[in-house]
């Protein structure tokens, strides 16, 4: 197997949160660059936080860290630092979660953040040639009625704003409670996704097709469970955005040797491979593919159909992932007909990127 493959491998990323991707060095900076009376002063102290039972016990450490954004500048600092981070992993695109309910919640105008992420993203552009956009996320323990507020305030951004998503705490917030926040965010003309079946049961996942009609499944590995919606999902070819590191940090599987991604690929699926928040689960995108790789024993040819399934589970217009997916080819050295072009239209239809 080539050692290098992986690094060669243009990427898309689809399963990243912004305020997930804070290293812990810009944690303890920002706090003190924003004068805050911050818990931890070390970085050891802080890393020794870093130990998940479940996703409740993630949540709190991430919610005391995300504490130390504050400004527009911050969240400049943040996205830009992942963009240029993930750009080393060749990771050309990037769909970007933002919880503006999170900033909210800590007073912080949440159009102020968004202007730091959207900005960060036009200059990784500029300098990286990357392309992205912004997953408005909807946090469910909040309820439905927040996230019906949070909409309609973002609706001034609805064109710099790619997708809603449904994210946070899983359990005892069904997929089904928020239909309205979907069924306002299509008219807006936003694609949309939501975090089901990674604590959640199956059921969570059919209710997020179902009921929200989601174009992606964030997560989704708990479909195993149920035969039916695992043949639903091949034979529509529904994306899930899978984040392997991130599932054995939260013990969503007990070791990465029974994780059930290459299953699910080998099932069919259009399974992604993505990092969710990579400071806190051990790697950015190349170290879950190289993980995968090393533990699942997944083949070359493997590795090149997730790299190209991240392009066609994107929400990219159809010639920029076309455009995305002849570059694998060209780099793998792999003819079109032969690499799985599923249904994505030839170069020169749809929209321009």
């Amino acid at each position: 197997m080539s050692p290098t493959l992986i690094d060669r491998l243009p990427k898309a990323e689809l399963h990243i949160h912004v305020e997930g991707s804070i290293e812990p060095d810009m944690v303890l900076a920002l706090a003190e660059r924003n004068g805050l009376d911050f818990p931890h002063k070390s970085k050891a102290g802080l890393l020794a936080t870093y130990e998940f039972a479940n996703l409740a016990g993630f949540s709190a450490v991430y919610a005391s860290n995300s504490c130390a954004l504050r400004t527009e500048r911050d969240f400049y600092d943040l996205t830009y630092s992942y963009m240029r981070r993930v750009r080393e992993d060749n990771v050309i695109h990037a769909e970007i979660a933002f919880a503006p309910q999170g900033a909210s919640h800590r007073n912080v105008a949440p159009e102020i953040a968004l202007e730091g992420v959207l900005a960060a993203m036009d200059d990784a552009k500029a300098a990286f040639g990357m392309t992205g956009g912004v997953i408005i996320g909807c946090q469910r323990h909040r309820g439905a009625e927040a996230g019906l507020n949070m909409l309609r305030r973002m609706k001034p951004y609805r064109d710099r704003i790619m997708a809603l998503g449904l994210a946070s705490l899983e359990v005892g917030h069904p997929p089904r409670l928020f239909l309205r926040v979907f069924e306002e965010a299509r008219d807006l003309g936003w694609k949309t996704v939501a975090h089901a079946g990674e604590e959640g049961p199956p059921e969570y996942i059919w209710e997020a097709l179902d009921i929200l009609k989601v174009d992606r499944i964030d997560h989704g590995v708990r479909c195993e469970e149920d035969p039916r919606l695992v043949r639903r999902l091949a034979e529509e070819q529904v994306p899930l955005t899978v984040c392997p590191l991130s599932n054995i940090y939260l013990k969503v599987f007990p070791a990465l040797r029974e994780h059930n991604i290459a299953r699910l690929l080998r099932a069919g699926l259009l399974v992604t491979v993505n990092s969710d928040d990579p400071p806190y689960f051990g790697g950015y995108v190349n170290a879950n593919y190289a993980a995968c790789r090393d533990v699942l024993d997944l083949s070359d040819e493997e590795i090149i159909q997730l790299g190209r399934n991240s392009f066609i589970a994107s929400f990219l217009p159809e010639e920029q992932k076309c455009n995305y997916l002849a570059r694998i080819d060209r780099i793998v050295g792999a003819a079109p007909e032969a690499s799985g072009m599923k249904d994505v239209a030839p170069i020169g239809s749809g929209d321009r990127a």
